[in-house]
């Protein structure tokens, strides 16, 4: 079924760093759950906003926020959401709690949940770096599946340390992970024993804090996120990155290295993306766009507006 138009958002003003002030940037800290960053005494920018429910821009090395709209609202992120997933995986692998080499076996839900997959059948047994790799570049949901159920036995318990997680890197208390797809309720099969009661919710702050700690703590991320492809779970297809801003993709830029993408009906179109440019780490946030392509070109000016690109 066709999804639903989703309604062009009422524009917030925008906040960004004023030229030559950039020391002055949004310094508001990580968990700071009550501010109100639409309002500076001198804008650099009026009237250009960018086109999409939120967005954020954060020079990940400096911890300076370049750009702010709409950046504490809570929204439904869509696969962004999956960042997380990665983020509880990887802590899993350092701790020597898994393995890449690990198998896991694919459950019933695993192999039915809908959406972007690779493919699993029932039964069948993968390896955790296999699963990684179609969560990270092909944005997988029933490899993110596995890969919760394998790590904490069931995804209920997985969101758990999601959660735990989110709590402990200082994301705000309006992040809250009900799943490790983040695919809505509605897009829950019947197998699912997540908080089917409940969605994913992310402000495009949290998302650029999470996507910063996660390419920060762990770079060996990009050597997957870098990839244009992965093997499907027969072995021989190939799947397709959903990143179109990678180099050498429809809407590539130099310096991308990543990192998620994501589209519910509810969520609209997302792009959380990674960018090392002039020896800077640059976190870009884009959330409700109104179609696939915009959230790459919202990005783009996103940079713009920014003064990064």
């Amino acid at each position: 079924m066709e999804d639903a138009a989703i309604a062009a958002p009422a524009t917030a003003e925008p906040v960004i760093a004023a030229p030559g002030t950039e020391d002055k940037a949004i310094t508001a800290p990580a968990t700071e759950n009550t501010t109100d960053d639409s309002k500076t005494e001198d804008p650099a920018i009026e009237g250009t906003a960018i086109e999409a429910k939120s967005a954020a821009l954060l020079d990940a090395k400096s911890g300076k926020w370049l750009y702010l709209q709409n950046a504490d609202e809570a929204l439904a992120p869509a696969s962004m959401s999956k960042m997380m997933t990665e983020l509880v995986v990887l802590e899993q692998i350092r701790s020597g709690k898994l393995n890449w080499d690990d198998e896991a076996v694919a459950s019933r839900y695993a192999a039915n949940v809908v959406g972007s997959a690779m493919g699993l059948r029932s039964g069948q047994s993968v390896s955790v770096r296999e699963l990684f790799a179609a969560m990270a570049i092909h944005s997988a949901n029933d490899a993110a599946v596995a890969l919760a159920e394998k790590v904490a036995g069931s995804e209920t318990a997985f969101v758990k340390l999601m959660n735990d997680e989110a709590k402990a890197i200082g994301l705000s208390d309006r992040t809250r992970f009900a799943n490790a797809t983040g695919l809505s309720k509605e897009d829950l099969t019947a197998f699912s024993t997540a908080d089917s009661a409940t969605d994913t919710k992310m402000t495009a702050k949290d998302a650029a804090l999470l996507a910063s700690r996660l390419v920060g703590g762990f770079p060996e991320l990009l050597k997957f996120t870098k990839k244009s492809e992965t093997p499907a779970a027969d072995g021989k297809t190939m799947l397709a990155t959903s990143n179109e801003m990678l180099p050498g993709q429809q809407f590539g830029m130099k310096g991308n290295d990543g990192l998620k993408t994501g589209y519910t009906s509810a969520a609209g179109y997302c792009f959380t993306g990674s960018f090392l440019i002039g020896g800077h780490r640059y976190i870009s946030v884009i959330m409700g766009a109104t179609t696939p392509e915009a959230r790459f070109e919202m990005t783009s000016k996103l940079l713009e507006v920014g003064r990064i690109a």
